[in-house]
């Protein structure tokens, strides 16, 4: 399987938009910006000189029957360049998809010297610049970040195989920016597959590994990677052999579908095992220390090109969630309402249920313990109220101030004006206590988080900044009750109003209004969430920005899957440019449009006919 494990080192490292941007720099040809027509073949040759390129077909399917497949030898000889493990392909590939939404934002600058954009702009208006001003282009990334000495290909169109066989001169420049989303697909699950099976050659099945630990923590640590290992194997030769039918990709969304309905499964498993995994992977550390030796030791194995045993473990997590992104890069490049778009579809559908499966089941399995460890913390003053069900999680938890008197200004002046109260807030209740001794709560009062109301006080003064009410319209006395709050800051404010009213009115709007400007971020720093109503970010990750604070928070809604939570605004750049956030958004309804009722009854029957089948 060795050659399963390869794949172009630098191909690995480009992704979607890095690939689009040289392929926007590039004519149909292949040429660079400047050289013959794309018309043109190498060395100059014309049509009337070539009267068979005259005639050369410009559909796909026409395409797809004139050119020869690719040897399979020729693949495989190519595959084997690899130079990248996943980790340092995923690191490389966002960070150049950071870089070329900077230039691209950066062109907001000529758009401002010249006339006002936006999608109201006539016609007519956009016309007459054009002579001045040409329309625009992404500058060529600076691909040699990307790529690795000892590869001589960054794309797909620069195999060769592509610039012998005059497909370039056939084929529409957007056909080659979709031809390339789709060769990303492949190589990079040629890059996860190597790093993968590093995790189980070189870590799993080390004798001195299987010596210190017990089988149940080798379990536990490893899980059912073997698994994972196995179904990436068929998937990517799948992906392969269909790359050796022809240079020209017909599709590889329909592959994605079949192994994300029936055999990603596995990627489940793994992943809700993580909580776990990582709690007996610190044991291990902190207990054995001939298992922290050889951890280090086998860390420092060229193979691993220094990179952590953890980087590796975190795999199935990563590439599960790449890969659906990397499906909505091709879904944005295939043709409306075609064959190949609702191929994409479908897969992306498949690629988000497993993906929320995982997420689910890693919230599952951390949430049963916080929420038995919270139970057991709790004293009630008030009726007992049942903490623990299987629908029920943590929202957020913290301190407040709670005033306590009237709002007079012989009030104002003592010290007793506000008490500490703690506040458990659930998704379906919230709990009011007093912290007691022994890390103990006393609850006074609760509510149903669907009868909270609140609303924020204006400007008062020091003495009242941060401050909101929080109604109670039935709480644990049946009875309408009314709090006047105070937070330590403005954001801490904002973030207590937005988890205890969901459906207050935000700042700006969100993704589902379907409004094509909205401010907006892309995440520049990763960022690991430390509060339950926080959002992980991942690099490169485009958000909506529904509220901001002054001490530096942001409220944001990620495009890709409409997860919501608070993040440090110093972990993102803010996109300018109104026409890349419009894209961006448009792009976005695309990926995420209804179902099509009629689809989704064909899908149905094609799963019970496969059942029946079988």
């Amino acid at each position: 399987m060795e050659l399963l494990a390869a794949a172009f080192s630098a191909a690995c490292a480009v992704d979607h938009d890095s690939s689009t941007s040289e392929s926007d720099a590039r004519d149909s040809a292949g040429h660079l910006p400047g050289s013959e027509s794309s018309s043109t073949p190498g060395n100059g040759t014309t049509p009337e000189e070539c009267p068979a390129l005259a005639d050369s077909p410009t559909t796909l399917t026409e395409a797809l029957q004139m050119i020869h497949p690719i040897p399979a030898d020729s693949w495989r000889n190519l595959i084997e360049q690899i130079g990248l493990l996943y980790q340092e392909y995923r690191d490389k590939s966002t960070l150049q998809e950071i870089e070329t939404r900077r230039q691209q934002d950066a062109e907001i600058q000529g758009d401002e010297d010249g006339s006002p954009t936006g999608e109201d702009t006539p016609e007519e208006e956009e016309e007459e610049e054009e002579p001045a001003s040409p329309p625009q282009r992404r500058t060529v990334p600076q691909i040699c970040l990307l790529s690795n000495p000892h590869s001589r290909f960054n794309l797909w169109q620069d195999l060769p195989e592509i610039q012998s066989s005059g497909v370039l001169e056939i084929l529409q420049p957007e056909e080659v920016k979709l031809q390339e989303a789709m060769f990303e697909l492949v190589t990079s699950e040629a890059s996860y597959y190597k790093s993968l099976n590093l995790l189980v050659s070189h870590f799993m099945e080390n004798e001195r590994m299987k010596k210190i630990l017990h089988p149940s923590e080798a379990h536990i640590l490893f899980s059912n990677v073997q698994d994972v290992l196995a179904v990436s194997e068929r998937f990517l030769l799948e992906l392969e052999h269909r790359m050796e039918e022809n240079i020209v990709i017909s599709d590889v969304c329909d592959i994605v579908y079949h192994y994300a309905a029936s055999h990603f499964s596995v990627y489940i498993t793994y992943v809700s095992n993580q909580t776990y995994q990582e709690r007996t992977y610190k044991q291990l550390l902190q207990e054995k220390a001939a298992f922290r030796e050889l951890i280090a030791q086998l860390e420092l194995d060229p193979k691993c090109r220094g990179l952590p045993f953890s980087s590796f473990l975190i795999l199935p997590f990563q590439r599960i969630t790449r890969l659906k992104l990397l499906v909505q890069n091709i879904l944005k490049r295939v043709e409306e309402s075609s064959e190949r778009e609702g191929t994409a579809l479908e897969a992306h559908r498949e690629l988000e249920m497993v993906v929320k499966a995982c997420n689910e089941g890693v919230r599952k399995m951390s949430r049963t313990e916080q929420m038995i460890s919270i139970q057991k913390k709790m004293e009630f003053k008030i009726k007992s109220v049942p903490i623990i069900s299987h629908s029920r999680w943590l929202l957020k938890q913290g301190e407040l101030q709670q005033m306590s008197g009237p709002k007079t200004s012989r009030t104002l002046r003592t010290k007793k004006l506000f008490r500490e109260i703690y506040l458990f807030l659930f998704n379906d209740l919230l709990v009011i206590c007093r912290q007691i001794p022994g890390d103990k709560y006393q609850v006074f009062d609760s509510a149903s988080r669907g009868l909270l109301r609140v609303e924020e006080l204006e400007d008062q003064g020091q003495t009242l900044a941060n401050v909101f009410i929080l109604r109670l319209l039935e709480n644990a006395d049946d009875r309408e009750a009314t709090y006047m709050l105070k937070a330590s800051s403005q954001s801490e404010m904002k973030r207590w109003m937005t988890s205890l009213a969901p459906n207050r009115r935000t700042k700006f709007v969100s993704f589902t209004s379907r409004l094509l400007d909205c401010p907006q971020v892309q995440c520049v720093h990763p960022y690991v969430a430390q509060q339950p109503d926080e959002l992980t970010l991942e690099l490169a990750d485009i958000l909506n920005i529904l509220e901001k604070t002054e001490d530096g928070w942001i409220f944001g809604e990620r495009l890709h899957d409409q997860e919501r939570g608070w993040f440090p605004s110093s972990m993102t750049e803010e996109i300018l440019n109104p026409k890349i956030r419009s894209q961006n958004l448009k792009e976005c309804i695309r990926v995420h449009k209804m179902d099509d009722p009629q689809r989704s009854q064909n899908k149905d029957r094609r799963k019970l006919g496969s059942r029946n089948r079988q």
